[in-house]
């Protein structure tokens, strides 16, 4: 199993002819629009700070009912 996450298409042009690139880790090549870019993963959102999913932040001074 590989740990290399594969990206779906490119993120310049929207064409999903990529190849994974020599130019390093994370690096991917479009053959469609020529370029080479990398995908990063950065880290996640806190819960704290992302909140539960769609729930809207509370109005400041709102009274819950």
């Amino acid at each position: 199993m590989s740990d290399r996450s594969v990206p779906l298409y490119c993120p310049y042009c929207g064409e999903e002819d990529l190849r994974p690139s020599e130019a390093g880790h994370g690096a991917w090549e479009c053959h469609a629009c020529v370029r080479v870019f990398t995908v990063k993963f950065t880290g996640l959102l806190s819960r704290a700070a992302a909140g539960p999913a769609g729930a809207a932040a509370p109005t400041p001074g709102a009274v819950s009912r």
